[in-house]
């Protein structure tokens, strides 16, 4: 009998020793109750505490990632988007967090879906989509303020996915379409300007300089000759026989001009015979032209 008595004495013990010995683990603080009391905040390690006096309310202290689900959301300029986030937030202060709330991760999550609507909506849809970084920096300040009582810090908020209507994603396709057309219309133009630039100035400098043309000619004899034709048709130089041409009917012109106007020195013309004047015989009769008497 008196065996069985320590016996039980022993499991007892054992067992007021398993209930009074917790163990806070190097990510968490526990929050002592006693009587229904906050006593105080046992830190990492071994804690004693009187069995069914004490209640010891771990917290975790790591960073909890919380997605927020889809959100039907009408912006601005009224275009419905379906928006998703990620929020990443930790317990700061543990008595707050097990006191001032009663469910810390509910309540951030109910508080962010509506600061999620309530920040997009007050966006238009091109700045929703270029702006993230500023409304992930807006909502985060917003859930700041809200769970400081909480005793949590919300550390970041970023954007998931946008959802646009398929007619809306029609529209931006045919507008990014027309905007890559337009771009490259201008660019195909100032190519063209430049190119232009650049013939002319070709131009110019072979004109000042007959020889450039020569040596161009050649250049492109060598470039066809790389391809391994048997037959290379090259036209001759066209400005030059051009130029050759002009100045030649130019000095054939003037010297037609000159024979046709210029008259030889001392040279008197003399009249045909039948032009000479009649002169009248000693008779009295005429004498024929050209006859002298």
């Amino acid at each position: 009998m008196t065996t069985t008595i320590w016996i039980v004495v022993a499991a007892l013990a054992l067992l007021l020793l398993a209930l009074s010995l917790k163990v806070v683990k190097q990510y968490e603080q526990g929050v002592l109750f006693r009587l229904g009391r906050v006593i105080g905040v046992k830190k990492a390690g071994l804690t004693a505490i009187i069995p069914f006096v004490d209640v010891l309310h771990r917290v975790s202290l790591r960073i909890i990632t919380m997605p927020i689900q889809s959100q039907g959301i009408i912006t601005r300029d009224n275009v419905s988007v379906d928006v998703s986030a990620v929020a990443y937030y930790r317990v700061t202060e543990a008595v707050k967090s097990v006191v001032a709330i009663e469910n810390v991760e509910a309540a951030i999550n109910q508080i962010a879906q509506t600061t999620l609507r309530k920040v997009v909506g007050q966006h238009t849809l091109d700045e929703t989509l270029s702006e993230t970084d500023r409304i992930n920096l807006n909502i985060r300040e917003i859930l700041d303020v809200a769970t400081e009582e909480w005793g949590v810090a919300v550390t970041l908020v970023e954007l998931k996915d946008i959802q646009l209507p398929e007619s809306m994603k029609r529209a931006m396709a045919r507008q990014a379409e027309a905007e890559r057309e337009k771009r490259a219309k201008i660019i195909a133009a100032e190519g063209e300007a430049l190119a232009a630039d650049a013939l002319g100035t070709a131009a110019d400098i072979m004109m000042a300089h007959p020889l450039a043309l020569q040596l161009r000619n050649l250049q492109s004899l060598v470039e066809l000759g790389v391809d391994k034709n048997s037959t290379v048709v090259f036209p001759a130089p066209l400005m030059s026989t051009i130029g050759e041409l002009g100045s030649f009917l130019a000095r054939e012109n003037a010297a037609a001009t000159r024979n046709a106007t210029a008259t030889p020195p001392n040279v008197t013309a003399t009249p045909a015979p039948d032009q000479l004047p009649s002169q009248p015989a000693p008779n009295g009769k005429a004498l024929p032209a050209g006859v002298t008497t």
